[in-house]
């Protein structure tokens, strides 16, 4: 017998799902601003929780570092954050640090970029193809897709769309294994961020720093952040209007790109808050039927996000579990590498200086 976590640090919450021998018996949806103001709390909350093995909260990705073993250096490349930087999701680090320090069994688990299964030439200039959490979030598609079908793990093949508070993602799982990705800041718009720069408006911009990479989407269109999902599923207004169908079509312009990889997708999966808006999702079928059948994933538990149901099965795979088929089906065990090691833009010396890292 074998309790397992899995963990989804969100922009709006942090979802923790725990797994004792494949059945739920934690499922937890906590503010993230609260979790993080409370980081001795929320450690206490995994300790109560007794977990041999614990999945995340991992950022951009680490090819499955113990936290026991995680240096400064693997935690600035896991955030992405310089150490004078307080943009982005504050105080990930310093959950991660405090994990460390309470000597909690967490493993830091990869992003897209780190799969052995994603070609090295889609890697190119590429560093957000997908965070962790999205990885662990089509850990969840391929497992239920496999029991849906009835098929086996290597038969199972997806566009994952994932609309979340704040980003939007798309991954491209085809026999199993994930083979592409368009991440939050590389990809479609997001509630709250823009997604993919123009390099123009970057150089418009002057710099850019952590901050920016959570504004110039939905939000920013409509001028509020309160009750996004209700001004997208029943707009009132031209701005909320013009924001609906810019999210939208960016999506499906996502989604339309990656069928290049898996020309013939068994489903669409959508994932994320905001498709939890039945209005949404109803457009999203509609928009992405042309491409395969849609179905949004659910899941097995009742609170948690996708991505942390998925990382719980990851986490009870790696611990020897019921999943272990999934964990191996997915290739987990073969990410390697750094988020930088396929940078020409810039050269990943340069980008290691500005992280602040040898």
């Amino acid at each position: 017998m074998s309790r397992t976590l899995g963990i989804d640090p969100g922009t709006i919450t942090i979802d923790v799902c725990g797994l004792d021998n494949g059945a739920v018996y934690l499922d937890r949806s906590l503010p993230t601003a609260d979790a993080l103001a409370d980081v001795p709390g929320f450690i206490a909350l995994l300790r109560e929780a007794r977990a041999s093995l614990i999945a995340g909260p991992s950022g951009y990705g680490l090819p499955l570092v113990p936290v026991e073993r995680a240096t400064e250096t693997d935690l600035r490349l896991a955030y992405l954050a310089a150490a004078d930087d307080h943009g982005g999701i504050g105080g990930l680090r310093v959950l991660a640090r405090a994990m460390r320090d309470a000597q909690l069994p967490v493993l830091f688990t990869p992003g897209v970029i780190h799969l052995a299964s994603v070609p090295a030439a889609r890697k190119i200039n590429r560093v957000d193809m997908g965070t962790a959490d999205k990885v662990c979030a089509a850990a969840l598609g391929v497992h239920d897709q496999a029991r849906r079908r009835g098929c086996s793990y290597g038969d199972v093949s997806f566009i994952l769309l994932e609309l979340g508070g704040a980003f939007s993602a798309a991954v491209a799982v085809r026999d199993g294994r994930i083979v592409d990705g368009m991440g939050g800041t590389a990809g479609p718009m997001g509630a709250r961020a823009a997604g993919a720069l123009d390099g123009e408006v970057a150089f418009l911009a002057g710099a850019i720093g952590k901050t920016m990479l959570f504004a110039g989407g939905a939000a920013s269109i409509i001028g509020a952040t309160a009750n996004l999902a209700e001004h997208l599923a029943a707009p009132n207004t031209e701005p909320e209007r013009t924001a609906r169908d810019a999210l939208l079509e960016s999506a499906v312009k996502a989604v339309a790109a990656l069928c290049t990889v898996v020309p013939s997708p068994h489903e669409i999966l959508l994932s994320g808050r905001l498709t939890h808006a039945e209005a949404i999702a109803r457009e999203l079928r509609l928009r992405l039927s042309p491409f395969a059948p849609v179905h949004r994933l659910t899941g097995f538990a009742r609170v948690a996000k996708e991505a942390a149901q998925g990382a719980a099965l990851i986490a009870d795979g790696l611990a020897g579990g019921p999943n272990e088929t999934l964990v191996n089906a997915l290739g987990l065990r073969e990410s390697s590498g750094t988020v930088l090691d396929h940078l020409f833009f810039v050269t990943p010396d340069a980008a290691r200086r500005r992280l602040g890292v040898d």
